[in-house]
C-alpha cells in the first residue's frame, strides 16, 4: 500500500528541523514581550509603529507622494496601522496584503462610571467583545487607557503591571451564599452589571466620602475631576504576564493571544520581506471583537483610499490592483480540547503544534456570514508554502450546528480581493488567559513570510 496517498496530520516537532523548532522558541521570546507591552490596540499599534520605524518605515498621510521602494506607515487614530512598501513590480499586479486585529476581549468603563456602595468605592462597566463572564471575576486586572481633557491634552492611563503598581479586581459571591446563583445556567451566574470593578474602601471624612477620595487621589496623580471621565477611553484587561506553560515550555500562556498571535507574525514576516518585487501591505485592525465597525474597524474604506492612492502615484488602476491582490486574513482558530471533545469534529478541527491554520469558511449554521476562498487560492497557497517546508494544516471552528464565528475576510473579499483565514490554533479562546503553541506561532511567521515572497 501506498502511505503517500493518504493525509494525515503531523506536529512540527515531526515534520520541522531542529533549527527550526529552536527558532521558533527564539521567536516566540519577543512576542511574549510584544503581549505584555500591548494589552490594548493603543499600546499594540504603538509598538508596532516603533518596530516599523526601526527597520526604516516613515509615517505616511493621505496625500503624500508615493513611489517605488517607499517604506511607509499610516496610524489612523491611533488604533488602526497600515504598514506598506512599495515594490517594483507594476502596481496593477496588485498587492501581498495581511490583515489582523489588534483589540481583544476585555471590559470598559462605562462614561460615569465612579461610585460608592457598601464602603466601597467601584466603576461601572460594560464589557467588550464576546467574553465568559464568570472568568473575570476573583483575577487581578489592570487599568489600560487614555483620558483626554478638555484641554486637548491626553492622558495615558497604565495601572497594575508594575509590580509596586495597585491591583483592581471584580467581586465575586462566596460559594458559603452562592447556592441560588449556583442553580443558573454559566451564562447567567455573573451578570454584566455585576462586573464593577473595587478601587478602594477609605473615606475621607464627607459624604459619599470613598468615593470623594478616590476622586482626591486620581486629581493630585493626573489632575483630572470626574466630568474628565466622559471623554475617557479606559478598560480593565487581566494583569498576568505572558509565560511559557508546561515542563517542556512548549506553550504561552497569555491575555490577548486572539488576535495578536497573527499580527505580530503579519509585521514581522512584513519587516523582513522589503525586498520583494511585490507592494506588501499589514494592516492592523480595531473593533473586530465588536464587529469591524467604526473608523478604525475593517469595514471602514480606509483600505480603498489607500489602495486608489497607490494607483494614482504610481500609474495604476484602483479595480485592477484589486483584481490581482491577494490576502491572509490572519486570524486564529479554536484549537482541539480533549477537555471538551463533544464540540468539535477532530478531523476537520486544527490540533495543538501541526502549524499554522487555513480556515476556508468561517460563519455558522450551513457556511452564513462567511467569506469561502476558492480551490485554485488554496492550491496557489499549498504550492508556495511547499516550497518553503512551511508545516500548515485546514481546520474550521468546531461541530457544524455548535455555533461558529467570523473574521474580517468578508469585509476585505467584497472588494474583489481572494481572501483567506491564516491564523494560530489557541486553547481557552477570548479567556482572560489564553495557550498557544510556540511552533504554530513560528509556522504562521513562516508562512506569511512565504505569502510576502512568492
Amino acid at each position: 500500500m501506498n502511505e503517500n496517498l493518504a493525509y494525515k496530520k503531523k506536529t512540527v516537532y515531526e515534520k520541522a528541523s531542529k533549527d527550526t523548532v529552536k527558532a521558533a522558541f527564539e521567536y516566540a521570546e519577543d512576542y511574549k514581550k510584544y503581549l505584555d507591552g500591548g494589552k490594548t490596540e493603543r499600546e499594540a499599534l504603538k509598538l508596532s509603529v516603533a518596530m516599523a520605524e526601526a527597520h526604516g518605515f516613515r509615517e505616511y498621510r493621505i496625500g503624500d507622494k508615493i513611489s517605488a521602494g517607499d517604506k511607509l506607515y499610516y496610524n489612523n487614530r491611533g488604533k488602526n496601522l497600515f504598514v506598506f512598501s512599495v515594490g517594483t513590480e507594476s502596481i496593477n499586479d496588485g498587492i501581498r496584503i495581511t490583515a489582523a486585529h489588534i483589540d481583544a476581549p476585555r471590559i470598559d468603563l462605562k462614561q460615569c462610571p465612579l461610585y460608592e456602595d457598601g464602603g466601597m468605592g467601584f466603576f461601572k462597566t460594560h464589557y467588550y467583545g464576546g467574553i465568559r463572564k464568570y472568568q473575570w471575576v476573583a483575577t487581578p486586572l489592570a487599568l489600560h487607557g487614555v483620558i483626554a481633557l478638555q484641554s486637548g491634552k491626553v492622558l495615558e492611563i497604565n495601572i497594575g503591571e508594575d509590580e509596586s503598581d495597585p491591583l483592581f479586581y471584580i467581586n465575586d459571591l462566596l460559594p458559603h451564599l452562592g447556592r441560588e446563583q449556583a442553580k443558573l445556567p454559566l451564562a447567567e451566574g455573573i451578570k454584566g452589571e455585576q462586573l464593577n470593578v473595587l478601587l478602594g474602601s477609605i473615606p475621607d471624612g464627607e459624604e459619599n466620602s470613598v468615593k470623594m477620595n478616590i476622586l482626591s487621589i486620581l486629581n493630585e496623580k493626573y489632575g483630572i475631576c470626574e466630568e474628565d471621565f466622559l471623554s475617557a477611553e479606559l478598560c480593565v484587561v487581566p494583569a498576568a504576564k505572558a509565560r511559557d506553560v508546561g515542563f517542556d515550555r512548549s506553550l504561552i500562556g497569555a491575555y490577548g493571544h486572539d488576535d495578536r498571535v497573527c499580527a505580530y507574525p503579519a509585521l514581522t514576516a512584513l519587516l523582513e520581506s522589503t525586498d520583494s518585487a511585490h507592494t506588501l501591505m499589514c494592516i492592523l485592525a480595531d473593533k473586530e471583537e465588536t464587529g469591524s465597525d467604526g473608523p478604525t474597524g475593517m469595514q471602514c474604506d480606509l483600505m480603498l483610499d489607500i489602495i486608489d492612492e497607490l494607483a494614482k502615484n504610481l500609474g495604476g488602476n484602483s479595480a485592477a490592483i484589486r483584481a490581482n491582490s491577494k490576502c491572509l486574513s490572519a486570524d486564529v482558530s479554536a484549537a482541539y480540547d480533549p477537555n471538551f471533545p463533544d464540540v468539535f469534529e477532530k478531523q476537520n478541527t486544527p490540533l495543538l503544534c501541526c502549524g499554522a491554520v487555513f480556515t476556508k469558511f468561517t460563519g455558522s449554521g450551513g457556511k452564513s456570514s462567511t467569506n469561502d476562498a476558492n480551490a485554485e487560492y488554496i492550491g496557489w497557497l499549498r504550492s508556495i508554502l511547499a516550497r518553503d517546508g512551511v508545516v500548515w494544516q485546514a481546520g474550521e471552528l468546531g461541530k457544524v450546528d455548535c455555533g461558529g464565528g467570523g473574521t474580517v475576510a468578508k469585509y476585505i473579499s467584497k472588494h474583489n480581493i481572494e481572501t483567506i483565514d491564516l491564523g494560530v490554533p489557541v486553547i481557552s479562546m477570548h479567556a482572560p488567559y489564553e495557550v498557544i503553541s510556540k511552533v504554530d506561532l513560528y509556522e504562521a511567521f513562516r508562512a506569511i513570510r512565504a505569502f510576502y515572497k512568492y
